[in-house]
């Protein structure tokens, strides 16, 4: 199975959508905690926009083709069916990449922390450990 899927997943990589381009340009090159994402990739029987194997998880970007009610039962058993099989699933829209790639960014980082713990401490530029949940307004806990 994963032969056949092979030009199509090669074939997803040249032509990335806008959105697929910028979160690539964020998670590429181990800029989270060091580690590495891959794009397209075959995964048990498809083909997921972003996969980190070290950490199991999964990354998929959302366009106007998940919109439909067909389109979000298809991408849930897609994350029912990774999900067993070990994988993290996030998903996200469009508009959330090109309006919050920060936020984005963040969300993957603290499911990877979630899923891998190593990031904590050291692994972090400056070696300080985040925060599992921002403090209140004002600074104080």
């Amino acid at each position: 199975m994963p032969n056949r899927l092979k030009p199509i997943a090669r074939k997803l990589r040249t032509n990335a959508t806008d959105a697929e381009r910028r979160l690539w340009n964020g998670v590429r090159r181990e800029q989270i905690g060091g580690f590495r994402f891959r794009r397209q990739v075959i995964l048990k029987g498809f083909v997921v926009d972003f996969a980190c194997h070290e950490a199991r998880l999964v990354v998929e970007v959302d366009g106007a083709t998940h919109s439909t009610d067909a389109e979000r039962v298809r991408d849930g058993m897609r994350s029912v069916a990774l999900n067993s099989q070990g994988y993290g699933v996030l998903r996200f829209m469009n508009d959330e990449i090109f309006h919050n790639i920060d936020g984005v960014l963040e969300t993957i980082r603290l499911k990877l922390i979630e899923l891998r713990p190593r990031l904590e401490g050291d692994a972090f530029e400056g070696g300080a450990t985040p925060l599992p949940n921002p403090p209140p307004q004002g600074g104080r806990e």
